[in-house]
């Protein structure tokens, strides 16, 4: 608890060394998530190359208008207004949006000006965004804003996304990679050590609770190991899933029944936790749900550091993240054995159905061995 506690109030006043998200990568992720078909990023090529590519794994027309050494003198205002034409007449989009890029807020670009020249007879999203705020989820916000002021989703659902985002940021500053100065990558603990004693726990009957607390599209991966943890223990674990499909942008509602539809198809029982986009408040629910049971064992896959220890109290707890830089902090938090999914996010991109896990397959194949 001290150590929590000191974490806590070290939080409030650190200078973060490792590198951190981008707002402007995040604002990408989100108009994907509005339904945006063409996004056009106003700033050098080589600006969020690699998820701009990865979210064409999505479906998501990504562009740019290679703003270059000229451009940054004289100004892309020209070549935004051409592009924005020029997207329409190769894709016919039903929804178009603008990102802003550090370059183009820089010297001043007037992103509504070029979408007013270009005429179009479609919605285009202006995202006044660059990569230079402290928090990542300052990008989601700002398109949110812009999604919010032309209608595509409502008040009630901006002030929603927006609390859970500010309590996001809260436990990434808190407990997450955004905790400490410098964090170095991680593995964490072998798969097979890991299996071998969650099985160990299995065979001697204990009781555990089973969650999947998922952002996004990695539930796809992370559901993989609810249903193998479900598959090999049975009766003996309580699971539980932030996957309520009413919830969230149009995408993360999708991502949610699929992967209900999936769960059901194997046979995995759970209780709703929250939606896709609820992760960091889905502790209260687990807390309320797992009072009065008696646990002897967690295995948590997603956020683990969203959910409070005090839900966890007693447990030897197994969590599963995608994160190499957030086994330091899981461990400080006390949780015994962390593994790391690496290469998760880019397999879970442009995907509608379960991908399997390494951890998940670990499980199963060291449960098939000893049966």
């Amino acid at each position: 608890m001290f150590q929590v506690m000191k974490m806590a109030s070290e939080a409030q006043n650190l200078t973060i060394l490792h590198p951190r998200p981008s707002s402007i990568v995040a604002a990408l992720y989100t108009l994907r998530d509005l339904g945006a078909d063409v996004v056009i990023l106003h700033g050098p090529s080589g600006c969020c190359f690699k998820h701009a590519r990865l979210l064409e794994e999505d479906g998501v027309r990504v562009l740019t208008t290679a703003l270059d050494e000229a451009g940054f003198v004289f100004g892309g205002q020209k070549p935004l207004t051409q592009l924005l034409k020029k997207a329409q007449e190769m894709f016919h989009p039903r929804l178009m949006a603008i990102s802003g890029t550090c370059s183009s807020m820089i010297i001043g670009e007037d992103l509504h000006q070029a979408v007013v020249d270009a005429g179009l007879d479609i919605p285009v999203l202006e995202v006044e965004v660059h990569a230079g705020y402290r928090d990542n989820t300052r990008g989601v916000i700002i398109t949110l804003e812009a999604a919010r002021d032309k209608g595509i989703i409502d008040e009630a659902e901006f002030q929603r996304q927006k609390t859970l985002l500010e309590k996001a940021t809260e436990v990434e500053r808190l407990y997450g990679a955004a905790s400490s100065e410098y964090l170095a990558p991680e593995r964490g603990d072998l798969k097979y050590e890991a299996a071998s004693r969650l099985l160990e726990l299995i065979r001697q009957g204990k009781r555990g609770l089973n969650i999947l607390n998922a952002k996004k599209e990695t539930a796809y991966m992370f559901a993989d190991v609810t249903a193998a943890v479900s598959e090999v223990a049975g009766s003996q674990v309580d699971t539980m899933a932030n996957i309520d499909d009413r919830l969230g942008l149009p995408k993360v509602r999708r991502d949610a029944q699929n992967i209900a539809r999936d769960l059901s198809a194997r046979n995995v029982d759970y209780k709703l936790i929250g939606g896709l986009d609820e992760y960091p408040v889905a502790g209260e629910a687990v807390s309320r749900l797992a009072a009065g049971g008696h646990y002897d064992f967690a295995v948590i896959s997603g956020v683990p550091h969203a959910l409070p220890m005090s839900a966890l109290q007693g447990m030897e707890i197994f969590s599963i993240t995608n994160g190499p830089r957030q086994v330091r902090p899981l461990r400080d938090l006390g949780h015994q054995h962390v593994v790391v999914e690496l290469d998760l996010h880019p397999k879970t991109m442009g995907v509608t159905e379960l991908v399997e896990s390494e951890f998940g397959a670990t499980l199963r194949a060291l449960a098939k061995a000893k049966s």
